[in-house]
């Protein structure tokens, strides 16, 4: 509980954790402050023209941040056994650089207003998310185009010098090491595998 709290409050104030997940090790914020997503795209030296994978706590946060969940979502969900991210048409987003806890930050989300959003399979991700009420980027540890770091270990240094708070390290035996796979959904049941 003192790892969380430490890590809740570096989120709270906009600052960026970096944190193991059920996947792999990753970069996160609080999804609803537009200013801290743009530090992470910073630290990634990526485009914030591409979108970002988002954890929530349960199916009733993704609810409160996607207009209308398809059926086949709440399915895939209920029947899921390893990590899956989905992607959800119709993100409630901001539309400018003001924080909103009921919005997500309007550089979280795709140009076609999609969301991809991953309900953690690991206690310290889903009560860290619980905790802070609204849903934490999750985007991999490294720099854009870099190999994924599995474990912390293989975390530059560049990337661990950026961030405001680093999760102790012996958390990271509930991740996998595998990325999650990727499912876009829609509202007329159509399903498309972006990644297995």
């Amino acid at each position: 509980m003192e790892e969380i709290q430490k890590a809740l409050e570096v989120l709270r104030k906009g600052g960026i954790i970096l944190y193991p997940t059920d996947t792999v090790w990753g970069i996160g914020c609080d999804a609803t402050d537009p200013e801290a997503v743009a530090k992470v795209y910073a630290i990634k030296k990526r485009s914030d023209s591409k979108s970002l994978v988002l954890l929530a706590s349960d199916m009733d946060m993704i609810c409160r941040y996607v207009k209308e969940v398809p059926e086949m979502a709440i399915q895939l969900v209920e029947v899921n056994d390893k990590p899956m991210t989905i992607i959800y048409p119709g993100a409630v987003v901001g539309e400018d650089s003001k924080r909103s806890n009921s919005l997500l930050a309007y550089n979280t989300v795709a140009e076609d207003g999609t969301v991809g959003i991953r309900i953690p399979m690991m206690d310290f991700c889903r009560q860290l998310v619980h905790r802070l009420g609204r849903p934490i980027v999750s985007t991999s540890a490294n720099i854009s185009g870099e190999p994924t770091p599995k474990k912390f270990a293989e975390i530059s240094s560049e990337v661990r010098e950026a961030v405001d708070h680093i999760v102790d390290p012996s958390y990271e035996k509930g991740s996998t090491g595998q990325s999650s796979s990727i499912i876009k959904v829609g509202l007329d049941y159509s399903i498309e595998i972006i990644r297995k």
